[in-house]
């Protein structure tokens, strides 16, 4: 628990990442805030991709569009939170001469960008109306 509320606190003191390690080649801490910003730009994607299906499906049954919804915009929410988290893990590796963090998000969120479009699939095809 404690490592874990330092490193949030990290979040937003991100210049005390540099109290560590050395400073890696700029191009490394540029490709980092790259994956960060591309991490953001996908949150985002699947947060207006859950509200576009809540707005634009008003005749799919209340469930089934919610349900859809809410998971986009959950995925959307954890990725930015993910985004965050790992842009400071990645930071601090590289500043340690440390090996990069991994990670099973990519693959979770994956899995879950996955069954939503199955379930859309299922709804262009079948048109489940309420």
């Amino acid at each position: 628990m404690g490592r874990s509320l330092r490193d949030v606190r990290l979040w937003f003191a991100p210049q005390r990442v540099r109290e560590e390690g050395e400073t890696p080649d700029y191009r490394f801490s540029l490709a980092n805030e790259r994956t960060f910003l591309a991490w953001l730009r996908t949150g985002l994607a699947l947060v207006g991709g859950g509200f576009a299906v809540d707005q634009f499906l008003p005749d799919l049954r209340w469930g089934v569009r919610v349900g859809l919804a809410l998971t986009l915009i959950g995925a959307g929410v954890l990725c930015t939170v993910r985004a965050v988290n790992h842009w400071i893990r990645c930071e601090r590796a590289m500043r340690r001469g440390e090996d990069l963090p991994v990670s099973r998000f990519p693959a979770l969120l994956g899995a879950a960008v996955a069954l939503v479009a199955a379930a859309m699939v299922l709804v262009v095809l079948f048109g489940w109306a309420g």
